[in-house]
């Protein structure tokens, strides 16, 4: 891993405690459900693997559906947090960076991973190993489901941005970031300024454009097979700001 590029788990152990309460609300939990129908009618009974499966906001869901769930976290902090929820020990998780799955050949018909979480490997070379990965522990027949952001550079002026991106209670939320549109990363830390003091959260990622994952996916053997804006099936257009990717190992 690049030694300037914060790892996932730093990430995921710094955020953890807030996690589940920053990312909840009704709007959020229609949009979880929808995830999991999706990925429950594309996995059936399993085995569905989740990469980087966090807390487990959407595995529990999936599973309760009767999917067999899987996962692989690099956080110590969050497989925790899943572990403490109601079903959450029935879970098999691996601690270990997605980029290295080590799952045994063909165990699974779905992999999936959400909330652009895919972006958090450092480089090309390790999303291009991800995928070469995950081509090995699907079984003939089986999918990468992948939910991710469309980037979109002209967010940033002269290479930075900053804004507000909420006020919650008596706490500022800001998230400044920088962008480096050569390597296609993206380095941000959101401030939370509140009466106890002012707390940093990184998030760095290494953004990748639809036809590069694409390309990604035929040099690991699998080929495309659905793109949707959305987890309900709404059209993939050139102005939708994400993408929920389905592609298929022959």
């Amino acid at each position: 891993m690049d030694s300037g590029f914060l790892g996932s788990e730093v990430y995921g152990d710094t955020i953890a405690d807030v996690y589940d309460d920053w990312f909840s609300g009704s709007d959020r939990q229609v949009a979880i459900d929808a995830a999991a129908d999706f990925l429950h009618a594309s996995a059936g009974a399993g085995p569905a693997l989740e990469l980087g499966i966090g807390t487990g906001r959407v595995a529990l869901p999936l599973a309760a559906r009767g999917t067999k769930v899987a996962g692989i976290d690099a956080s110590t902090r969050m497989t925790a947090r899943l572990r403490e929820k109601p079903g959450g020990s029935d879970i098999d998780v691996k601690l270990a960076d997605f980029a290295e799955i080590g799952f045994p050949a063909e165990s699974f018909g779905l992999v999936y991973v959400v909330f652009n979480t895919f972006c958090v490997l450092p480089d090309q070379d390790a999303q291009v190993r991800c995928f070469s990965e995950v081509a090995d522990v699907l079984w003939p027949g089986g999918s990468f489901v992948m939910e991710n952001f469309v980037p979109d550079p002209t967010r940033f002026d002269r290479g930075q941005r900053v804004e507000v991106e909420r006020v919650l209670g008596d706490a500022t939320h800001l998230h400044a970031a920088v962008h480096d549109p050569v390597e296609q990363r993206v380095r941000s830390r959101r401030l939370v300024f509140g009466s106890d003091g002012v707390r940093t959260f990184p998030v760095e990622l290494r953004y990748a454009w639809p036809s590069e994952l694409d390309l990604m996916g035929r040099l690991a053997g699998l080929t495309l097979a659905e793109r949707w804006a959305g987890w309900t099936r709404e059209p993939f257009t050139g102005s939708s700001p994400s993408h929920v990717s389905v592609w298929r190992k022959p």
